[in-house]
């Protein structure tokens, strides 16, 4: 009662009010004078806070998202967007034109393997991957048709497949970086705006969309 009133400074009759209704609601219980949540508050509360990263991070990232296609992202992968809490947003500009696409090419140079969804052909990042599968590194692409058909004719890729749905959206995920982009409202990918994150919460979730995806498009 003490920490809680140092805490919340709120007065001890205020505090006991509240706790005891949310003993009569079976959110809270008492042990040895001192106050435990429930496992079903803990994890209402955890929700709630995943859901204000969320929102915290559609805020940072407005540029990316409004007037941006974000339909094709599996709903499992919508639910845990607050892992890319540390992730960042990467914009080309007057005075460097191709950072986006530099910026592709000089993680696909330090990657080890890598996994894309790829609804662009891009010469550069297709001689990037060829390379790597030279090296005998680790390659999956997935490709929506009529790009396919270009990566088949010009990729030494082996794990390369299709998909039917189009205007999707840009994924490329390496042992160290996480890549997203998207295609405008207009059908047109926006290739000046990446979201791009090296942290272990936006790998994790950058593999999961991978997954999601290649297993509702298979």
């Amino acid at each position: 009662m003490k920490e809680l009133s140092v805490d919340t400074k709120l007065g001890y009759s205020s505090i006991s009010g509240i706790l005891h209704g949310l003993e009569l609601k079976k959110l809270v219980y008492r042990k040895a004078n001192k106050y435990y949540l429930v496992n079903l508050l803990k994890l209402q509360i955890k929700n709630i806070l995943e859901f204000s990263i969320t929102v915290n991070l559609l805020e940072k990232f407005f540029n990316i998202v409004e007037g941006h296609l974000v339909c094709g992202i599996p709903k499992k992968s919508v639910e845990a967007m607050h892992l890319l809490e540390e992730s960042e947003l990467l914009e080309s500009d007057c005075v460097d034109i191709d950072k986006t696409f530099n910026f592709i090419d000089d993680t696909l140079a330090r990657a080890n393997g890598v996994r894309c969804i790829l609804p662009i052909y891009h010469e550069n990042i297709n001689s990037r991957l060829n390379e790597l599968a030279s090296q005998e590194k680790f390659v999956e692409i997935r490709s929506p048709n009529p790009v396919f058909d270009v990566y088949e004719d010009n990729s030494h890729v082996k794990n390369l497949s299709s998909f039917k749905a189009e205007n999707n959206f840009l994924l490329i995920v390496t042992n160290e970086r996480m890549i997203l982009g998207l295609f405008r409202k207009n059908g047109f990918f926006d290739q000046n705006r990446l979201l791009i994150s090296e942290s272990k919460d936006s790998l994790k979730w950058a593999n999961g969309l991978f997954l999601h995806f290649k297993k509702k498009n298979k």
